[in-house]
């Protein structure tokens, strides 16, 4: 996979990730409400950028876990 391949990606996983996060958590901890609607979005926009940076650090490791796995079985 390409660098630009792999960027795109991970701004798609992140913000599916943080639209669907977001979201559940914020409703379980506010339950269903107006309240809620009007503070996902503000959840969302915080959690993207930070999830894409945790993704930028994290990746390396995680696909070195991987192989390791991937090649014990």
């Amino acid at each position: 996979m390409d660098k630009r391949t792999a960027i795109l990606a991970q701004i798609v996983m992140t913000f599916l990730m943080a639209l669907t996060m977001s979201g559940l958590m914020s409703l379980i901890a506010m339950g269903p409400s107006l309240e809620w609607l009007a503070a996902w979005p503000v959840s969302f926009i915080t959690a993207w950028p930070i999830a894409f940076v945790l993704t930028m650090v994290a990746w390396p490791a995680s696909m070195a876990v991987a192989m390791r796995l991937a090649r014990r079985s």
